[in-house]
This record gives C-alpha cells, structure tokens and sequence, in this order.
C-alpha cells in the first residue's frame, strides 16, 4: 500500500474546559461566604460591574440630602441670583427656605436659650459658646451655620478634628494581651518581661504550654532556674489555669485557687485517665474514698474550665446560613426557594461601557473593555445558572425525603447522587458539586445536603432497605431508652435491629455506636451504676 499525503474533513465532538467553563464549575462548588468574597473581588477588579442595593430608599423615601436640597438650600442655587432676591438666595419668599435662613442665622446664646442647657451638652464636637467677634462682626463666618450646614450636609460636626470615631468601636479582647497586661505589673525586671513576653506567645488557644522548657531556656540565652520563676509567676495570672503544661495540671492550679487541692484530689487527679474510663472501682481504690466522696470529687472536677484561655480565641465564628428555604405548602407539599440574602446581586453597566468606549483611544484600551464586558456578561450568567441548579437538585431531595421532612429522622430513606443526577438528567459529579457547602433549612432544623445522602442498609426481609441515618437514630433511641441493670451489648442490639426488619452485622453496629461517640456496654454500665449508688 502506497503512502502518499491526503486532505480528509472530520466531525467530532469534544469538550474543551475554557476558563468560562471552569469559571463557572468553580461558582457552583463555592460556599455561600466564598462566592461573595468572590464576588466582591471581581467588582473592584472589573469596572463595568456594579452591585445591586436592595436596601436602597424607595420613591417616596428621599435621602437626606435630596430632601434638604428640595427646601431650597442648595449651595449652587444660592449662589445664583438670577433665581432669588438681591442677596442672591433662591427661592428667599419661599416659606421653607425662609425657616432654613432663619435657623441657619441664629447665634449660640439664642439656641442655648431655646434648649434650656448648654450647648456643650447637645453639640460635643463643637465649642460651647459663639466668639465674641463673630457675634459683633457679620463679616466674620459664624462657626455655628458652618457646623449647622455641615450636619445638613451628612458631615456631622463643624470641624471633625476632635471626633474619633474609633473610641466608639468596641475591640476583642486577646489572651495575649489579656495576660500582657498583668504581666508587666507582676514583673518589673526588663528581662523577666521579655522571658515572659514569649512564653506568652508560646501558649495555645487552650492557654496551654505546649514547648519543650529546656530547649525554651537554651533558645532564650537563660539557665532553666530562671525560667521556672518567671512560668511559675506566670501560673498565678487570671484566668486561672493558663500555662499548664497538662490537663492534670490546669485543673490542680483551679482546684489551688478555691482550696480544694487535698491528697484525695490530687490523686484523682493523678488517675485522671481512670476517669475517662469510667472504672470507678478502681478509681475508688486508688483515692482511698467512698461512693459520695467519688461523686462529690467529680463534680468538682465538672465545676472546672479544662480550656482556660478558649474565652480569648480570636477565631471569629460564622453562624451556618442556609442556601435554600424549605416551608409546608397550603396543598400539603413543599415549597422550595432560594435564601436571597446569599446570592449576590451584580448587573453590568451597559451605559457606563457605551460612554467608556467611544473616548477609546487605541486598541489596547478597546480590548480590555471588550474583556471586561464579556468577562462581566459571562459572570452575570453563571450566577444566574447557578442558582437555578442549586434550586432544581434542591428541589428533587425535597421530593424524594418527603417523609423525612413530614415523620422524622427515622423515616429518612437512602439516597445516592446517581438517582438524583439521573431524576434531573444533569451529570453525577454536578449534583455533587452543588452539595458540596450547601445548607437547606427544614421544618426538622438546618442541614447540609450532604446529610440527606446515606448509604442503604438492606432489610432482613426484603422490603426496602433502610438508610443508615435512619438506623443510627434507632441506635441512639435504644441506647438511651436502656436501663441500668440491663445494659444493651452489640450483639443484643443486631438482635433487636433484625426483629425489626434491618439486616446488620456487629461490626456495623460497634461503627454507628462510636460515630455517635456512645460508650462501649461496659463503660455504660461502669456509669449507670455509678450514678445509681
């Protein structure tokens, strides 16, 4: 067969990711905190997106300033006299610009004398009494209409020097300078200070000491005797318990404090692990102590903050916002929408582009406009595509856990990605990536998407199969409804899960019981007895 070289012409079809394609993959996986910090960036960086204010006044609300320009106080229209009297006021005969040239003339004394106090009780910022030249010379400038005029206008004093906003700000308070503040009254020595300067930067967000001390004193230059004195002195800050090196002993520093620190406690102390165990006997045993004397000691214990310095932790907590809302419907269904308050709003100025592009001087500047307009129409699209599919898989997990959302956990079936990818024909990996980070408010209370997704536990008789939230839950009710001279074991729990129709094995069961952070049968019983003598 003879190679020679030929044309050919081929149709195919591929799936090229351009950066519009991941832009919006990227959108769809984003939590809601994500997407707008997202959001915010692409509007300081692109000049044709604008955001939209829904707070904004409506059409009988006008902003203070346009209100006070419509009383004829404008300065451009009192600085035409072609519209007002021959001291070039406009609107002068009206009856409101005439109140306003009136108030806006009348000295301190008058008004302290209308108010009945004081003018350094009602206007802080500004001096208390008018100067004498101003009052006795109109050419000078009255500081009161300034200040007066400047409130109008939204400045909020004459002058502003002596305003600091920021003493009105409320600040957090840090474990580190919560404690530097003590320090430097417990410690005069220069270098003391500096030792305990960076033992303090060394703590954890408990206010633990989690450093070597010997390495600590060679790194600083200093023999080890030292720096016990200043750990030592450090130990008797508030809050009680910081610089500990262990667990046992923070809570021996509080138990110090309130003069509870006996040989019994410090043995308990001592066989704290024995505690964790709940193996009272032994406990017992090792304190030297009755069944009320053990009880009375633990809950002293209880009474402790095993994290001192938590109170301090400056990681701010951002309360779970829900994506999408879920409420009963007046037909006995479900009625599905989207929490507004978490899609970001942007629209693209097409007037602004239309302006900008014709004082376009060359072909750089005309390319990034274009740029900025197709990255802007492309951004616009794929919030409003990604709202839609959030609200459509939304909509099929509200449709296929009805009886969840109606009865119960208990009644909460087994779900896969695949069966909702293939009920609204979009492709698996879409379905997760829009589960990803989402959170749905209920009637049962606010639950991530994920949740409603649970591998099937088969039924023993087969009937439909059983989703494995459904059967921890029944784990859950058995445990807690069991009493303490007939503790429940694993295998007593298969049992009582397979006469209800739920085939599952031991080691299932042992699983689901530590994810639920349920103590083994012999713990429970340790316990139970415990609170029972």
């Amino acid at each position: 067969m003879a190679l020679s070289p030929k044309l050919e012409i081929r149709q195919g079809q591929s799936l090229v990711m351009t950066p519009q394609l991941m832009q919006a993959i990227k959108l769809l996986q984003m939590s809601s905190l994500d997407l707008t910090s997202y959001v915010d960036a692409e509007l300081e960086r692109n000049p044709l997106l604008e955001a939209v204010e829904t707070d904004g006044p409506t059409t009988d609300e006008r902003p203070a300033e346009e209100a006070f320009t419509a009383s004829g106080s404008d300065d451009r229209r009192d600085a035409d006299p072609g519209e007002g009297g021959e001291d070039g006021r406009a609107g002068s005969a009206d009856g409101d610009s005439e109140w306003l040239h009136t108030e806006l003339n009348t000295g301190a004394e008058e008004i302290a004398a209308r108010l009945d106090t004081d003018l350094g009780n009602v206007f802080p910022d500004d001096p208390g009494t008018k100067p004498a030249a101003t009052a006795s010379d109109p050419r000078q400038p009255d500081p009161w209409q300034t200040g007066l005029s400047g409130r109008g206008a939204g400045a909020g004093s004459g002058s502003g020097e002596d305003y600091n906003l920021e003493a009105f700000v409320a600040s957090d308070t840090t474990l580190a300078s919560h404690l530097g503040d003590q320090m430097v009254l417990a410690l005069t020595d220069p270098a003391d200070r500096m030792i305990a300067q960076q033992l303090i930067d060394s703590l954890d967000e408990a206010g633990y000491l989690r450093i070597d001390l010997d390495e600590a004193a060679e790194r600083m230059g200093i023999d080890r005797a030292r720096l016990d004195r200043v750990h030592g002195m450090l130990k008797t800050l508030e809050p009680t318990g910081v610089f500990a090196t262990s667990l046992g002993e923070c809570l021996a520093l509080q138990l110090a404090e309130k003069n509870r620190y006996d040989p019994a406690m410090a043995r308990l102390i001592d066989n704290i692990e024995l505690l964790a165990r709940h193996d009272f006997p032994a406990l017992k045993s090792a304190c030297g102590v009755d069944d009320e004397d053990l009880a009375e000691m633990i809950g002293e214990l209880k009474a402790l903050d095993p994290k001192p310095g938590s109170s301090f932790g400056d990681t701010l907590i951002q309360p779970v916002v829900p994506d999408v809302i879920v409420r009963p419907a007046r037909d006995g269904g479900w009625q599905v929408e989207l929490n507004s308050d978490t899609l970001p709003k942007v629209l693209v100025n097409q007037t602004y582009y239309a302006t900008v592009a014709q004082s376009a001087r060359n072909e750089t500047e005309k390319a990034f406009l274009t740029d900025c307009l197709q990255t802007a129409n492309w951004l616009t699209k794929s919030l409003d595509q990604r709202a839609r599919t959030i609200l459509k898989v939304a909509t099929e997990i509200v449709r296929q856990q009805d009886a969840f959302l109606s009865q119960g956990v208990q009644h909460l079936r087994p779900l896969n990605l695949r069966t909702i990818a293939d009920a609204i024909s979009m492709h698996e990996s879409t379905v997760s990536r829009v589960t990803s980070n989402k959170y749905m408010a209920t009637p049962r209370g606010i639950f991530e998407l994920k949740f409603f997704f649970s591998a099937a536990i088969p039924a023993s008789g087969g009937g439909d199969a059983h989703s494995a939230e459904a059967v921890r839950h029944r784990i859950r009710q058995l445990i807690d409804a069991e009493k303490p001279d007939a503790i429940l074991s694993d295998d007593t729990i298969v049992k009582l899960l397979n006469g209800e129709g739920i085939d599952i094995a031991r080691r299932t069961v042992a699983k689901y019981r530590e994810s639920l952070r349920i103590a083994s049968s012999v713990q429970r019983r340790r316990e139970k007895r415990a609170r029972m003598g």
